[in-house]
């Protein structure tokens, strides 16, 4: 990761995105019309993860001295793209949000703030913390409580939902756990929180959001039920690695 060499109230926001060429820039400029109101120096990292139509294009055409638009040619997956931003990432508090603006930005403010209020290690944006306001198809909420069950079952964390697209890190977390991470889709925000549940991470927090699903905007809608297959196996390969190799208790 990068350094600065005053990292105090230092925020870096990444967004990873994939075929968003239609949002591309209401997405960037509604999130930094957020992030011009906190009180934190902050940059805000756009990764495009593939360079397969015209969104790194259009994000480029931004000007802000605050927005850095990074991409690569071929597509690795969500996970990827926000690892590969938290990598180039300055601040000591590295934050990530999904294109689509199917979540709220001004969430972001409400998370900062619970950060701050539980000296948090991770806080991360729940579908059911009690003041969230969420609109979703029934089918999706029962889809997302089965996995959260699942997750419960496997991993102990004390969270109801692990798969909202906005969470907030302490940089020590990400410099300890990104470099034993290996799931580059989908199951990514699993493995990140139980590793760093592993290392000692245990102040991980929710915090409430705003989502209004759009299925034009979704990614996952196009390709849901292999998302789900495909979340299930990485799910349980995360577990084996976790539970039987303890493969992320080593060293590098």
């Amino acid at each position: 990761m990068g350094r600065r060499k005053n990292q105090k109230n230092f925020l870096s926001v990444i967004v990873p995105s994939f075929k968003q060429e239609k949002t591309i820039q209401s997405d960037l400029c509604n999130i930094e019309a957020v992030l011009k109101k906190i009180r934190y120096e902050y940059e805000l990292i756009c990764v495009v993860d593939g360079i397969l139509d015209r969104t790194f294009e259009r994000a480029n055409k931004l000007k802000s001295k605050k927005l850095k638009v990074i991409a690569y040619k071929k597509n690795h997956g969500k996970g990827y793209a926000i690892r590969y931003g938290m990598k180039k990432a300055k601040g000591d508090i590295i934050a990530f949000i999904d294109a689509g603006m199917d979540l709220d930005p001004n969430g972001l403010s409400m998370l900062l703030e619970h950060f701050e209020w539980y000296n948090a290690d991770i806080i991360i944006g729940s579908k059911r913390h009690p003041v969230s306001k969420v609109n979703y198809p029934w089918q999706r909420r029962i889809l997302s409580f089965g996995y959260q069950l699942v997750v419960k079952i496997l991993f102990d964390l004390k969270i109801r939902d692990s798969q909202v697209g906005m969470k907030f890190f302490r940089k020590k977390v990400l410099q300890d756990v990104l470099p034993r991470l290996m799931v580059k889709k989908y199951a990514f925000d699993i493995e990140m929180l139980a590793v760093a549940h592993r290392l000692g991470y245990r102040r991980i927090f929710e915090a409430p959001i705003n989502l209004e699903w759009t299925e034009g905007n979704s990614i996952l809608a196009r390709s849901l039920w292999k998302t789900i297959y495909q979340m299930l196996v990485d799910t349980a390969a995360i577990f084996y690695r976790l539970k039987i190799l303890h493969y992320y208790d080593k060293k590098d």
